[in-house]
């Protein structure tokens, strides 16, 4: 991975090359990917920006915003480069860079700092930092402040909170600690950024009970401290398109656990809502797609509602929604790739964009794979539900959840009692739970693939199927093929691909790196469809 490709000569460099290219045609497939910083000028634009190409000599590509802020360019107040999706190098990556840059996005750095982040990577702030450098252009804590403006540029120009909210809700220690970035990275002061964005629009302070959501000066913005009141904030959050939302929509409507998720798929905006146990307290949302409220026509948008219990939770509650809605994908490359195999073609036309659903929490995601194990769809929800009344903490959102998913602890000390199914998969459930709940086993989106397979391999009832699945959904691994799923291979005999297990893996090599958005595709081509709550009709029964 390489920060800067700086040089007098782009043809010399293809790379170089053919960012030149994307940023003199102001291709917004780009955006997000790379950053173009502009000596002449002094500033760093997205891809698409609309302003003048400059010339080649005058141009640096960096992979972050960090990375060109740490170098002395200011944001562009034209292109706003902060208001992009992410880079979808940190799903394909999973090296040490890409490993921490899903941490500081999930807010370890703000909440544990640089020490907190080394540890849970396996290494030592030294080489972190040294590694970050390296190959982003910029260090841990830089990149976390990066995260910070970007969050805070999205409060400023999407939600009515006061300045000072704004500041602790993006993370900032201070207010002025705010002022000074705001104005360091965008040039302007917080105010101004905002009236700008917002012309004749006069600030209105909102959040939960009383209208207002409060930011206590001092304090990491906790809000609640009546006994139960939440913050809620509205924003819109970007992708790149196209979007495959009634996909990604359905595949989380059809797992929806009763109590922890509601789904509305009727009409011309998607719903879908969820509780979250995030660092500081529980919290929920609600996501929605499709043209502005109130309107039937217009261009689609991606709408969150988020209801915190502490507004330092926000840029955490954000990244888990990007990942649970594979919103960082870079659609264009996947599906050009997937559409040179001409038995995909048919499928990639008829749905453009297709996502790979992410996680908001890995334990859920492995407890919800044992659980479906051999077991219909129903049947699995049935389950799932029954243990998240007897067991999950009530947490009633206005979304209309009303309870957390169990957590490892609960379902360690109670699940005995709730857990349902033959004897071995009960005692594969509560192994693991055991596990995770003292600490023997753990599960991050920052792990290492193959240390995180074998970990859990190494517990009893979990075989290369289930690990599989966990990179899909947890790591968001964009090359895993579970080519022993029976209903995969129902659907790539339905295209007319090998569905015998070997040689449809074979076949399947030409598709890598996306294998698991190949996976998506043939699932959707099953005939007649065939899927169960996480672990379509999984044939290994990985329990001993």
């Amino acid at each position: 991975m390489t920060t800067t490709l700086a040089t007098p000569r782009p043809a010399a460099d293809p790379v170089f090359a053919e960012r030149y290219r994307a940023i003199a045609s102001r291709d917004r497939r780009f955006d997000g990917q790379f950053i173009t910083a502009v000596s002449s000028t002094g500033i760093y634009c997205r891809p698409s920006c609309p302003a003048r190409t400059p010339k080649p000599e005058n141009v640096t590509f960096y992979l972050t915003s960090a990375a060109a802020h740490e170098a002395g360019y200011r944001a562009c107040k034209r292109c706003l480069p902060e208001a992009v999706p992410g880079t979808p190098s940190w799903d394909l990556g999973h090296d040490l860079s890409a490993r921490a840059m899903r941490l500081v996005a999930d807010g370890v750095v703000d909440r544990e700092g640089v020490d907190g982040l080394a540890a849970r990577l396996g290494y030592s702030p030294r080489h972190v930092h040294r590694v970050l450098v390296a190959e982003l252009g910029a260090g841990p804590v830089a990149l976390a402040r990066a995260l910070r403006a970007q969050t805070a540029r999205a409060l400023l120009t999407g939600t009515d909170l006061r300045l000072a909210d704004v500041a602790f809700a993006a993370g900032f220690g201070s207010v002025r600690q705010f002022n000074d970035t705001i104005t360091e990275v965008f040039d302007t002061t917080p105010g101004e950024l905002r009236r700008r964005a917002r012309p004749g629009r006069p600030a209105r302070p909102r959040g939960a009970r009383a209208g207002e959501a409060v930011g206590v000066p001092g304090d990491p913005g906790t809000v609640g401290d009546d006994g139960g009141t939440t913050a809620v904030l509205d924003l819109t959050l970007p992708l790149r398109e196209p979007f495959d939302a009634r996909g990604v929509f359905s595949f989380l409507a059809a797992r929806a656990v009763d109590g922890v998720e509601v789904a509305d798929l009727a009409g011309p905006r998607l719903s879908y809502a969820r509780t979250l146990a995030l660092p500081h307290g529980p919290g929920a949302f609600r996501a929605t797609y499709g043209p502005p409220p109130g309107s039937t026509r217009g261009a689609a948008r991606f709408h969150v509602e988020l209801e915190l219990t502490s507004v330092a939770d926000l840029p955490a509650a954000i990244a888990r929604v990007r990942r649970l809605f594979d919103l960082d994908a870079d659609p264009a490359a996947v599906d050009t790739a997937l559409a040179a195999d001409p038995a995909l073609a048919a499928s990639v036309r008829a749905v453009p964009g297709v996502r790979v659903p992410g996680a908001v929490e890995p334990t859920e995601i492995l407890v919800r794979a044992l659980v479906g194990q051999q077991i219909s769809v129903a049947a699995a929800r049935t389950h799932l539900s029954r243990l998240t009344v007897a067991l999950g903490t009530p947490f009633a959102s206005r979304f209309g959840p009303t309870r957390l998913f169990p957590t490892a602890a609960q379902i360690a000390d109670g699940g005995a009692d709730h857990v349902r199914g033959p004897a071995r998969r009960t005692a594969a459930i509560l192994g693991v739970a055991r596990a995770l709940a003292d600490g023997a086993l753990a599960l991050s989106p920052a792990d290492d693939p193959a240390a995180q397979r074998a970990a859990l391999e190494a517990m009893p009832g979990v075989g290369p199927w289930t690990s599989g699945y966990v990179a899909m959904r947890v790591l968001h691994d964009p090359d895993v093929l579970l080519d022993g799923d029976l209903a995969l291979r129902a659907g790539a005999a339905a295209l007319g691909l090998p569905d015998e297990r070997r040689a449809l893996a074979a076949y399947a090599a030409r598709w890598a790196p996306w294998r698991s958005y190949a996976a998506m595709h043939l699932w959707r081509a099953a005939v007649p469809p065939r899927t169960t709550l996480d672990a379509p009709d999984n044939p290994t029964k990985e329990t001993p």
